[in-house]
């Protein structure tokens, strides 16, 4: 039974990847390009991949594909209406981040606050020598008890963000779906939410109904003092719109993890929100603490070697 890993080197090489002992030939790919994809799954029975994309033409290309496995958790990737009509199973990853990224939202939030940036480029720059006092108080310091987070997004990351929150001292209010009429219990209504948040951080996944969720409108609706955190997916906040917000100073900052666009081109609203002080952006590594890539490692190999065991 042969395996190929499409993109092996979108995980350190210190994450180890052992397939189960059914597999007998595994062909390692440290990246691969969109026309690359036939040739190189061409006569695999199980192909992994992260983000590289499985199209039709790529599945119906491959009589002897059974499995598809993808190296996350979101399986947007891979084409299946193909899949299904080719009897090929598609599996996904999911848990293995729930705490990487909740403990990334926080630094991000933390750093935001407190301007730890400005104070770690000011130290650097021997500003503090300068100081007439023994202290050097630049930039507004805030704390985070008795603040309101807005939680979009109540899986397990965004439950698990709350438990932070609640930690803090913070108050955690997890917003309604945009546009319904019925409110849930333990939710309130979606602009409503926007309008009293101190911070709103998105845990949801990018899907029709929440592309560009916050746009110029929600922008609008939220606190000037408010800070806006995305550590799930690019595309759910409109970035030209976000741009405008930063211009205007409409709120008074952001911390993202992800791009609409990823790898983020030069030319992206996000690069040129990087030039301001209360703006962060980090190249999508919320998920990937090193125990989080074991975690979601393992996960796949044991639901590998299920469906080996079960078909």
């Amino acid at each position: 039974m042969k395996a190929v890993f499409l993109d092996r080197g979108s995980f350190p090489e210190y994450i180890k990847i052992q397939l189960p002992s059914q597999v007998t030939e595994v062909v390692e790919y440290e990246n691969t390009q969109q026309d690359e994809v036939i040739d190189r799954i061409k006569g695999a029975s199980i192909v992994l991949t992260n983000k590289v994309i499985i199209n039709s033409e790529a599945i119906e290309s491959s009589s002897s594909l059974n499995l598809i496995q993808v190296m996350a958790t979101g399986t947007n990737n891979v084409d299946s209406a193909a899949c299904i009509k080719n009897n090929i199973a598609v599996q996904n990853v999911a848990g293995y981040s729930t705490v990487s990224v909740p403990e990334h939202t926080f630094s991000m939030l933390l750093a935001l606050r407190r301007n730890l940036v400005s104070y770690l480029d000011d130290v650097k720059s021997g500003k503090w020598s300068l100081s007439d006092f023994f202290c050097f108080l630049e930039h507004p310091i805030q704390d985070l008890n008795g603040t309101t987070m807005v939680i979009i997004g109540g899986g397990s990351l965004g439950q698990k963000v709350a438990v932070i929150a609640q930690a803090f001292g913070m108050k955690v209010i997890f917003a309604e779906r945009k546009g319904v009429n019925e409110i849930r219990s333990g939710h309130i209504d979606f602009e409503e939410a926007l309008k009293i948040a101190d911070v709103v951080s998105l845990h949801c996944p990018l899907t029709e109904e929440t592309r560009s969720l916050i746009g110029d409108a929600e922008l609008s609706l939220m606190k000037q003092s408010a800070l806006l955190l995305n550590m799930s997916r690019g595309g759910i906040v409109d970035e030209h719109a976000l741009l405008n917000a930063f211009t205007k100073g409409i709120i008074a900052g952001a911390a993202f993890d992800v791009a609409t666009q990823e790898p983020m081109p030069l030319d992206s609203p996000l690069q040129k929100l990087t030039q301001y002080p209360n703006f962060l952006l980090t190249p999508h590594i919320a998920w990937a603490s090193n125990e989080a890539m074991q975690t979601l490692v393992d996960i796949a190999i044991q639901k590998i070697t299920s469906f080996i065991e079960t078909h």
